[in-house]
C-alpha cells in the first residue's frame, strides 16, 4: 500500500521553513499554550451552566441563551481556516498574545452586557480567539520542542481541552448559584489575565516563516493523503458527539441513575479524559498510526457493551471511564499527524482540524437527533458505535503516518533549499 502521507511530506517546496528545530523544548512556553486552551474552553462552555440564570436576567429563552455557545462554535470553525492565512506576516508571539487578549476582553464585556445581542457579539470575539489559538497551537508547539517530543507536548497543550470540559460546568454553577452568572465570566477574565501574563513571559520571538507561495487550506487538501485523513478525524469526532449529546437520556433511561449519580460518571468520564490525553502523548511517541486506530475502536466496542451488557452502575461508570480514556487522546493524535503530514504549512493544517472538530460537533448532534427519534438513545449508541469502528478501519487501512526520520529528513532538506 502506498505511503500516501510520506508522499506528502517528501513533496515539499523551497522555503517551507526558515529555522532550525530547537535543541531544547521550551516546556514553559508549552505550558502557557495549555493554559491558553483551558481557558478558552472553559470559557466556551460556561454558558451551558449557566443558561437559566442569563435567560431571566437577559429577558429572553433559554434555547436562545444557549445561542451563545452556538455562534462561538460557528466563528471558531471560520477563524480555524482564516486567520493562518491573515496573520501570516505577523510574530505568531503577538498573534497569540493577541488572542488571549480577546479572550479576556470578551469575558469582560459578557459580563458587563446590557442586553443578549450585545453578549452574542462579545461571543463572536470569543470564537476568533478560539479558532485561531487551536489552528496555531500544533504549528507552534513544533517551533517550541524537538520532533521526537512533538506527541507530548501536544499531549500537554491539548489536556487544556479535558480540563476546561471538566471544570467549565461545576464552575458555572457554583459561581452563578453563588453570586450570580457574570461573576462567572469575570472568573474566566481573571484565568484569562494570568494566562496572558505568563505567556507574555514565557512565549519566546516567533517570527513568521516565509514560504515560497501562500498555500489556501483547499490546496492542502489536495495533497496526497490528506483529504482521507480529514474525513477519519471527522467521523471520529462526529461519532463521539453524537453520543455524549445523548450520554445522559441514555444513562437515566437504562439505569434510573439521579442526577448526583450522573454528575459523578460524568466527572469520572472527564478525568479519565484528563489521562488520556497524557497517556496519548507517550504512545505517539512509538505508535502513532496505532494509536489512531485504537481510540475510536475503543470507544466504539465501550458503545456497544453499554448498550448489549446487562445495565448496572458498576460496570457503566467502568465503560464510561475507558469511553473518555480513549477519546481523550483523539484532539492530540489528529494535532500530531496534521503537523507530522503537512509541518510546511502545519497553520493552515490545524485550521482544518479545528474545523472538522466544529463541524463534527454540529454533525453529530443533528445526526444523533435523527436517530433518536427513530430509536431512542440505545439506537444513537449503537449506530455511534458502527461510526467509530468504521473509522478505525478506515484510518487502518488508508491513513499513514511519517516517522520522525521522514519528518527530519523534510525538515533538513528544506532549510538547505531556503539557505
Amino acid at each position: 500500500m502506498t505511503d500516501c502521507i510520506c508522499s506528502a511530506v517528501s513533496n515539499r517546496h523551497p522555503g517551507a521553513f526558515s529555522e532550525a528545530e530547537p535543541a531544547a523544548p521550551a516546556w514553559m512556553a508549552v505550558f502557557s499554550l495549555a493554559m491558553g486552551v483551558f481557558g478558552l474552553l472553559t470559557a466556551e462552555y460556561l454558558p451551558a451552566s449557566l443558561l437559566t440564570l442569563m435567560a431571566t436576567d437577559l429577558g429572553v429563552s433559554e434555547a436562545l441563551a444557549g445561542q451563545a455557545v452556538t455562534v462561538t462554535a460557528v466563528v471558531a470553525l471560520f477563524a480555524g481556516l482564516l486567520v493562518p492565512g491573515l496573520t501570516r506576516g505577523i510574530d505568531r508571539r503577538w498573534v497569540l498574545l493577541g488572542f488571549s487578549t480577546l479572550m479576556v476582553a470578551s469575558n469582560l464585556l459578557v459580563a458587563v452586557s446590557s442586553s443578549f445581542a450585545v453578549l452574542l457579539l462579545m461571543r463572536i470575539l470569543l470564537g476568533i480567539a478560539l479558532g485561531g489559538f487551536w489552528s496555531m497551537a500544533a504549528a507552534v508547539a513544533m517551533r517550541l520542542v524537538p520532533s521526537a517530543l512533538l506527541p507530548r507536548a501536544l499531549s500537554i497543550i491539548f489536556s487544556g481541552i479535558a480540563i476546561g470540559t471538566v471544570v467549565a460546568v461545576p464552575l458555572g454553577s457554583y459561581l452563578g448559584g453563588l453570586y450570580g452568572w457574570r461573576s462567572a465570566f469575570f472568573a474566566a477574565a481573571a484565568v484569562g489575565m494570568v494566562t496572558l501574563a505568563f505567556q507574555s513571559l514565557t512565549l519566546p520571538r516567533l517570527a513568521p516563516r516565509r514560504p515560497a507561495r501562500l498555500r489556501t487550506v483547499f490546496e492542502v487538501l489536495q495533497r496526497p493523503g490528506i483529504a482521507m485523513g480529514m474525513f477519519g478525524c471527522v467521523l471520529v469526532h462526529s461519532g463521539h458527539f453524537a453520543m455524549f449529546t445523548y450520554v445522559r437520556p441514555f444513562l437515566e433511561g437504562t439505569t434510573g441513575i439521579g442526577p448526583q449519580g450522573l454528575s459523578l460518571m460524568l466527572l469520572g468520564f472527564g478525568v479519565a479524559n484528563f489521562f488520556g490525553t497524557l497517556l496519548a502523548g507517550r504512545l505517539l511517541e512509538h505508535h502513532p498510526l496505532a494509536t489512531l486506530v485504537l481510540m475510536p475502536a475503543l470507544v466504539g466496542v465501550a458503545a456497544l457493551a453499554l448498550v448489549l451488557l446487562p445495565p448496572s452502575l458498576p460496570g457503566q461508570a467502568v465503560l464510561l471511564a475507558i469511553w473518555g480514556l480513549a477519546f481523550g487522546g483523539v484532539p492530540v493524535a489528529w494535532s500530531n499527524w496534521v503537523a507530522s503530514a503537512v509541518p510546511d504549512q502545519a497553520e493552515s493544517a490545524g485550521g482544518m482540524v479545528v474545523a472538522s472538530v466544529q463541524s463534527a460537533i454540529a454533525t453529530g448532534a443533528a445526526a444523533g437527533g435523527a436517530v433518536f427519534s427513530l430509536g431512542g438513545s440505545a439506537g444513537v449508541f449503537i449506530a455511534a458505535a458502527m461510526l467509530m469502528l468504521l473509522a478505525a478501519l478506515l484510518i487502518a487501512l488508508r491513513v499513514r503516518v511519517p516517522s520522525v526520520h521522514v519528518v527530519n529528513a523534510g525538515r533538513a532538506s528544506a532549510q538547505n533549499e531556503h539557505y
